[in-house]
């Protein structure tokens, strides 16, 4: 089925299907009459005798320098070679998807100059699932993400990489499958498919949708926690968060009641002499809203980033105008990629602190590591010190990339926001929180099923999918694939069945 596209309006469940899968997206009928009058506005730009930056001169601090009009064609290809100098693994296929989507979104607003038959290459490749290989390092999220769309861009004048059913070709042989002819650049084509923030935003809406995974996952092994503990339900009492006035504190209160609701173990000592419990399970509510309230604030700041124009100059075609400004400065991805590094790395860190309780049976009240006959067996004993390493390399990873600015271009682009590492960066993080959680919910399984009660409905339906895929730990065993098939538990939409009201765009 066929997903129509209106530039400048795409909502966050559009960006979900395209990083979950190949989908077909067409184009509203408005894009083209928008993308044509930009185009001639080039073309009016080049007839008249003044320099237009990134139409008829050079780039950045060589944008002085006035090219001549029989060389314009040959400008944009210089361009898209000299920043061909990525490095590093190349991006994933979900995010390279993104990134095709918002670049045709962003051209097809109609301020950037470029012909509708470059508006089709891209969408062609995006429909075609034939996706340029792109390496995932050298930009530093100003003036756009240069060096990775450059390796996006250079595919369609036939350089490069494309990947073609898995199998990676020479751009030119997967241009053929894709069937396209290599494009011949017009002004200021180049610049426009170079300039922008789609690399950037497109790793940081990645990020986000695994870490709102990561969210829901981390509200239910809290809950299996708390139950495993014998712990109490009154720390979510309706009543007390009200009382603060967070609505996402409030709203993730709500969560881990029903998820206790009806626990025959919290039954069972309603009357311990237990005053409070640890603060990793106690404050669990004031902790996990401040993260959804973070996820939040990402998803609007990135939805509309993915919905604007960031490449420059823009063109204003009413006025045939060529305006520079600084739209491809990524600070707005940066910032909201370093305040989702913190709040993934608290997901961890709080996940970690209960793997820490549930194996000390002073803590817990349960056997030792929980496993049958501790001394002979270590049981989880060593899965919290993984937890632990994992935790303390987050925290070194949540030091924010955008306050760490390097001047480029000859001291021209004299503050640069560090946008794309920044939101690179959170993929190692979401891997560490994922194992981390897949510990958890391991070790509050177990420690849940040493209680003679059940617990409730809802746990009890994590439980059984739980032990589908991982037996209990009766005695001591290979513990790597255990903890593997936890992480990707944890990284499915299984959990989110719980949270999803609380996140924006899902259907």
């Amino acid at each position: 089925m066929t997903i129509y596209v209106q530039p400048g309006a795409v909502e966050l469940s559009l960006l979900r299907k395209i990083e979950r899968r190949h989908e077909i997206v067409a184009l509203n009928e408005q894009t083209r009459e928008d993308i044509a009058r930009s185009h001639q506005a080039v073309r009016d730009l080049c007839a008249r005798k003044g320099s237009t930056y990134g139409v008829n001169t050079g780039f950045g601090k060589l944008a002085q320098k006035r090219v001549a009009s029989d060389q314009l064609e040959q400008l944009q290809v210089n361009l898209l070679l000299s920043h061909c100098c990525g490095v590093g693994a190349p991006l994933t296929d979900p995010v390279v998807r993104m990134v095709l989507l918002l670049k045709v979104m962003s051209l097809a607003r109609g301020y950037s100059g470029v012909s509708q038959e470059t508006v089709t290459a891209l969408l062609t490749l995006l429909n075609k699932n034939i996706l340029p290989v792109v390496p995932s390092r050298g930009s530093v999220g100003a003036s756009g993400d240069l060096a990775p769309l450059a390796h996006l861009a250079a595919t369609l004048i036939g350089t490069g990489k494309l990947k073609v059913d898995g199998q990676v070709m020479p751009a030119a042989e997967g241009l053929n499958h894709a069937g396209l002819a290599p494009l011949s650049l017009k002004p200021k084509e180049g610049l426009a498919l170079i300039n922008g923030t789609q690399v950037s935003t497109a790793l940081a809406l990645d990020a986000l949708f695994k870490a709102e995974r990561l969210f829901a996952a981390a509200l239910c092994t809290g809950a299996l926690t708390v139950d495993a503990m014998k712990g109490s339900d009154a720390p979510f009492d309706e009543r007390i968060h009200i009382a603060r006035g967070h609505k996402t504190q409030i709203d993730v209160a709500a969560v881990y009641r029903q998820l206790l609701h009806g626990s025959k173990i919290r039954a069972s000592h309603l009357h311990c002499e237990r005053v409070q419990d640890p603060y990793s399970l106690r404050c669990m509510p004031q902790v996990m809203g401040a993260v959804l309230n973070t996820l939040l604030h990402a998803a609007d700041v990135l939805l509309v980033e993915a919905n604007g124009v960031t490449d420059n100059p823009l063109i204003f075609a009413d006025e045939v105008d060529a305006v520079s400004g600084g739209n491809f400065h990524a600070e707005p991805v940066a910032l909201v990629a370093d305040a989702m590094a913190v709040a993934i790395a608290e997901i961890g860190a709080l996940s970690e602190r209960r793997i820490a309780n549930l194996v000390d049976a002073t803590q817990s009240g349960l056997p030792a590591f929980l496993v049958d006959d501790p001394g002979l067996n270590s049981g989880f004993m060593i899965t919290q010190v993984t937890a632990a390493a994992l935790a303390s390399e987050n925290k070194s990873l949540a030091h924010p990339a955008s306050v760490d600015s390097l001047p480029t271009s000859a001291n021209q682009e004299d503050h640069v926001s560090m946008a794309t590492f920044a939101a690179w960066r959170l993929r190692s993080m979401i891997d560490n929180t994922a194992n981390i959680l897949g510990i958890e919910l391991m070790a509050a399984v177990q420690g849940v099923q040493f209680h003679p009660e059940k617990t409730s409905a809802p746990l009890v339906d994590i439980i059984n999918s739980v032990r589908a895929r991982i037996p209990r730990y009766s005695r001591d065993r290979y513990l790597a694939d255990d903890i593997a098939a936890a992480k990707q538990l944890i990284l499915s939409n299984q959990f989110l069945v719980h949270s999803r009201h609380l996140l924006p765009g899902y259907e």
